[in-house]
């Protein structure tokens, strides 16, 4: 039931984020476009937010039980550590973007994206550091690996490398360097995740041996073949139309009084 609700409310936010993107320039009206900017925020908001607290979860664990049953509360997941993961999820989203909207816009709206970027910069880096030093001091299982296997300290140390390039390209309005950084820091925080769970894919907050690993939830050979297949083709065709639309709307957005 749980599962079902997180892919509705998935589906349903990316819904609304579709629907108000096609439906807010049909109308001149200011109320009208008003409230598809603030279905499209909120929607977007949310998902972000949904994300880091399923991360949250998967970082700390779960009542998973005999034949990988949840045995708890659904309000279990909305603990602090899944929260403030939520929380700082979307604040590196935040910068992300406005990182990106800031090489993509001009004027006023830049102006108004300079702003937004030093602060969702600050909260970014405050969140972070609560949530590490939530996840070291609460949730000694993430650091055993790294004090195990001290190579893989190279991907924290990486990764806290480039956050602390970021703001100094930022503030010099570098923004294809600072947009380079931050999607290293994303990769990296989420091979640090990785890394820190593997081969466990889903813990056991009842007991050691009811963890869900990577080859429990694995489908047969057959299958991965088969996706494996389909991976191998539709990967480089994703990539290409990215690349693609990326090189097709390069450079600065003009804004007028014809703009969306």
């Amino acid at each position: 039931f749980l599962l079902l609700f997180l892919l509705c409310a998935f589906l349903l936010f990316l819904i609304l984020r579709a629907v108000a993107i096609e439906f807010r320039g049909k109308e001149e009206m200011a109320w009208w476009r008003k409230t598809w900017d603030v279905a499209y925020s909120v929607s977007s908001a949310a998902m972000a937010v949904a994300l880091g607290v399923v991360l949250g979860n998967v970082l700390q664990g779960i009542a998973l039980g005999e034949g990988f049953r949840f045995q708890g509360y659904w309000l279990d997941f909305l603990n602090p550590f899944a929260l403030l993961t939520g929380a700082t999820t979307l604040a590196l989203f935040m910068v992300h973007g406005a990182i990106y909207l800031s090489m993509k816009t001009e004027g006023r709206l830049y102006a108004k994206l300079a702003v937004l970027l030093r602060r969702a910069i600050w909260a970014f880096f405050l969140l972070f550091a609560a949530t590490t030093a939530y996840a070291l001091i609460g949730i000694p299982h993430l650091s055993d690996d790294l004090r195990a296997q001290p190579y893989l300290t190279v991907l924290p140390a990486a990764a806290f490398l480039a956050m602390a390039f970021l703001p100094r390209y930022a503030r010099k309005q570098r923004y294809r360097t600072a947009f380079a950084l931050s999607s290293v820091t994303l990769c990296l925080l989420l091979g640090l995740v990785a890394a820190e769970l593997f081969p466990v894919l889903l813990r056991s907050t009842i007991h050691d041996s009811l963890h869900m690993t990577v080859q429990d939830a694995a489908s047969s050979d057959k299958a991965l073949g088969i996706m494996l297949g389909f991976a191998a083709v539709g990967t480089p065709l994703v990539l290409s139309y990215t690349a693609f639309v990326y090189w097709t709307f390069r450079g600065k957005v003009k804004l007028d009084e014809h703009s969306y």
